[in-house]
C-alpha cells in the first residue's frame, strides 16, 4: 500500500486554540473541516496526548484561526513543534479573544471561527471533536495557507503527533555515489530539510548559500535548534 496516495487530499493549515481556567493553549492543525451549513458545523482531529486535547475534554469551546499564505515558519514551528507543557504557546503573539474568552490570531490569520463541541468520536490515537459554530469573522483579505504549498513551498514538515503523518522511507546511499558539494540537511528534531538550492529566504538567506556557508548563529526556522542539530542527507 503506498500512503503517498494520501498526499493528494486537500488540506489547510490552521491554528485550533483551547483553554483551560485562565490558561490558554493552542497548536497546528490541518485536518479541519466543515461539516453542514445549516446549522453550521465543523469537525477537527486531535491527537490525545496533545495538551491542546486535555484543554478541550475540560472546557468543549474551541477557536479555529485560518493561516494565511504568508505565515512565517517559526509561527507554525511555535505552534505545532513545541509543547505548550514547555513554553506559553501566546507569549509574544498578536492575538484577540473570541467572546467566550479563546484566544484567536490576529496577525497572519486571514479568518477565525469559535465553536462548541456537541460530540466527540475515539478513533484510536486521535479524538474527532464537532462541534455548532458559534462565531466566525473574516480578519483580512488574502490567500490561505494549503498544506501541499506549506511543504512543497516552504520546506515545512509534519509533527508525529499530526494525523497526516507519514513516516519517512530512508534510501540507502549507493556505494559509488558521488558526494555533493551542496548536500540537504535535516533537521533533526522537527525533519525540516534545509536545501541550498532554496535557502532560507524568510531568514535573510539567499538561494544558492550552501549549509557551511550558513551563519554561526542561524538556527532552525520551524524548532528553532541550532545547525549541530542538523545531519547531512546521502
Amino acid at each position: 500500500m503506498d500512503l503517498k496516495a494520501l498526499y493528494n487530499l486537500s488540506y489547510g493549515m490552521y491554528i485550533v486554540t483551547a483553554k483551560k481556567g485562565n490558561q490558554y493553549n493552542g497548536q497546528v492543525a490541518n485536518t479541519v473541516f466543515q461539516i453542514s451549513s445549516e446549522p453550521p458545523i465543523i469537525a477537527i482531529s486531535i491527537n490525545k496526548q496533545n495538551l491542546t486535547h486535555e484543554y478541550l475534554q475540560n472546557e468543549p469551546a474551541f477557536t479555529v484561526s485560518i493561516l494565511a499564505k504568508d505565515s512565517p515558519l517559526d509561527l507554525i514551528g511555535r505552534f505545532g513543534f513545541k509543547s505548550g507543557r514547555d513554553i506559553s504557546k501566546f507569549e509574544g503573539i498578536d492575538y484577540k479573544l473570541s467572546s467566550n474568552g479563546i484566544p484567536y490570531l490576529s496577525k497572519y490569520a486571514l479568518a477565525y471561527l469559535e465553536a462548541k463541541v456537541t460530540q466527540t468520536v475515539d478513533i484510536s490515537t486521535h479524538t474527532l471533536f464537532i462541534a455548532n459554530l458559534t462565531d466566525a469573522a473574516v480578519l483580512t483579505v488574502g490567500e490561505p495557507m494549503t498544506y501541499a504549498f506549506y511543504h512543497e513551498v516552504k520546506g515545512g514538515t509534519t509533527p508525529l503527533s499530526a494525523p497526516t503523518h507519514i513516516a519517512k522511507i530512508k534510501k540507502e546511499p549507493a556505494l559509488d555515489s558521488p558526494k555533493l558539494d551542496s548536500s540537504k540537511y535535516e533537521c533533526t528534531v522537527c525533519g525540516y530539510v534545509y536545501d541550498p538550492a532554496l535557502g532560507d529566504p524568510e531568514n535573510g538567506i539567499k538561494p544558492g548559500t550552501s549549509f557551511e556557508e550558513l551563519p554561526d548563529n542561524w538556527v532552525c526556522p520551524i524548532c528553532g535548534v541550532e545547525k549541530d542539530e542538523f545531519k547531512e542527507l546521502t
